[in-house]
């Protein structure tokens, strides 16, 4: 177990990094932000030059890949890190300097506990791309295939664990301060828990293999929308192989124009096949950036890069398809009451205030042009009012909605009149009518019903919340107890520790400025 001396070691690091990149202002600004918080924030700046705007993803570059990684999963809560930090966060660019071939030909085989050359005829030394976890080469298989070969940068997988450890120790301190505060609803262990599970599954190519192969048999109904083909007799936990993509970049609408491709089509495409995974499939691509979406031949579209996979089952996704639709069509009661029978709102919340709060940020969507409605939009005015509502963090539905912004953003650098509204109504209406039109028959008349009974509604919904059914908010993972500083001590034992950590601090906060 790791020591709280070299958890705090690690963290004033970090936070040096971070104040000389202007990166701290924001916590020390927020009135939410603890003041044991505060006080090791100015610590940690304590001699810095801190610019006058802050670069908050330059930091997380300079620190290292998890910090990159972590980075990215905040890029996704402005409610936590407030919409400029989230913004800039967003210019992240997942790339390292390239690792020498011969470090990259060792890993190889170390996995494949053979020499590469009795798999592949040739691999190119020049890789096609170098990011933070992985590297890619470019090969060609003994028997003719054209491949590309995904090797997991050595020593990433420890320098994962250890900062890990530490984000968890440092939001187990944070939410031990804020008990019952806003960085107590926001949960801040939960979101740390949640990007160890994403970061666990990227460090596995096995399990990225097995989600490409999963969605593509998902996708059959989706003949435009292309995964690539899993070489697994090439592939292990830490080399990934798979089919070789050529194809243009959706981020290169230069070339794509000049190879004379549809791009509304190419848009459509995209969002129908982003659709039919969330709704249809409950299994959807999570990291659909213009980087690894590439246009082939006959206006089809190919996606790489699987380590970041949603899912949600089959109950969620009628909600998911319902608030859709009602939001869509503009009925927010309907909106409203499903936040509710999800667990996402609060029960001693007023249902119909909560459809109000709706409202406002639905209707002035309504009366703007096609190409200027966006659910980016929608979705980031959502945010602000689950405060007043004390709606609890839901990382599946905040995985969901950074790729519905994601797609809706590729979406329109494609054809800048698409609207995502548009193009989803029809494909939702008729998956709400195809799969749930009996049942929803069957269920709004039990609904209407039960209402007739004054005391059933009342104990159902105390049954629920002890035992709460699958869908929607899924249970929390199981959190790895942490000692809080202090918990459990005397008064006096408390303030000898707290002078105790300070003392350390800031001798080490004195002796990083002159270094």
């Amino acid at each position: 177990m790791t020591a709280p001396a070299v958890h705090l070691w690690r963290l004033l690091k970090w936070g040096r990094i971070l104040a000389r990149h202007g990166a701290l202002q924001g916590i020390e600004r927020d009135p939410n932000t603890p003041t044991a918080v505060k006080r090791l924030v100015r610590i940690a700046r304590l001699g810095a030059r801190v610019p006058p705007v802050p670069r908050y993803a330059d930091a997380l570059q300079a620190i290292g890949p998890a910090a990159i990684k972590l980075g990215q999963t905040l890029a996704t809560r402005p409610d936590i890190v407030g919409d400029e930090a989230a913004n800039d966060l967003l210019r992240l660019q997942d790339a390292l300097p390239p690792l020498p071939y011969e470090t990259i030909h060792a890993a190889m085989a170390k996995a494949f506990q053979r020499d590469p050359a009795t798999l592949f005829e040739s691999i190119d030394p020049v890789p096609v791309g170098a990011a933070s976890i992985a590297q890619v080469h470019r090969a060609v298989t003994t028997d003719g295939r054209h491949v590309a070969v995904k090797v997991l940068r050595p020593g990433v997988e420890d320098d994962f664990t250890r900062a890990i450890d530490t984000y968890e120790w440092a939001a187990a301190q944070v939410e031990g301060l804020a008990s019952g505060g806003e960085l107590a609803r926001l949960r801040p262990r939960l979101v740390i828990a949640t990007f160890k599970r994403w970061t666990a599954r990227e460090l596995d190519f096995r399990r990225e293999g097995a989600s490409a192969s999963e969605l593509a048999d998902a996708m059959t109904a989706e003949p435009d929308f292309v995964v690539p083909k899993i070489d697994w007799e090439r592939t292990t936990g830490k080399v990934l192989t798979l089919e070789w993509i050529d194809g243009i970049k959706l981020s290169n609408r230069t070339a794509l124009v000049a190879a004379g491709y549809d791009l509304p089509r190419l848009a459509d495409t995209l969002v129908h096949a982003f659709l039919r995974q969330a709704i249809t499939e409950g299994f959807f691509h999570a990291d659909m950036h213009q980087g690894n979406l590439f246009a082939l031949s006959g206006n089809r579209i190919a996606a790489i890069d699987f380590g970041i996979m949603g899912r949600i089952d089959r109950r969620a996704r009628v909600w998911l398809a319902e608030i859709l639709y009602g939001l869509i069509t503009g009925n927010y009661k309907r909106v409203a009451e499903i936040h509710f029978e999800a667990g996402y709102v609060p029960a001693h919340h007023d249902v119909a205030e909560f459809a109000t709060a709706l409202r406002a940020v639905g209707e002035p969507m309504r009366g703007l042009a096609v190409k200027d409605m966006s659910i980016g939009m929608m979705l980031d005015s959502l945010f602000n009012i689950t405060r007043d509502f004390d709606m609890r963090t839901q990382p599946h539905l905040l995985l969901l909605q950074k790729t519905m912004v994601m797609v809706e953003g590729v979406a329109t650098s494609l054809n800048p009149d698409i609207n995502l509204w548009d193009t989803a109504a029809p494909f939702v209406r008729e998956w709400i009518r195809t799969e749930l039109g009996p049942e929803a028959a069957v269920a709004d008349r039990l609904i209407t019903d039960l209402r007739t009974l004054s005391r059933i509604p009342e104990l159902v919904r105390n049954i629920e919340r002890h035992f709460p059914s699958p869908g929607g908010a899924p249970p929390e993972p199981p959190m790895r107890p942490i000692a809080v500083l202090g918990s459990g001590r005397s008064s006096a034992m408390r303030y000898v520790l707290v002078a105790v950590v300070s003392a350390g601090v800031s001798f080490a906060a004195a002796w990083l400025s002159f270094h």
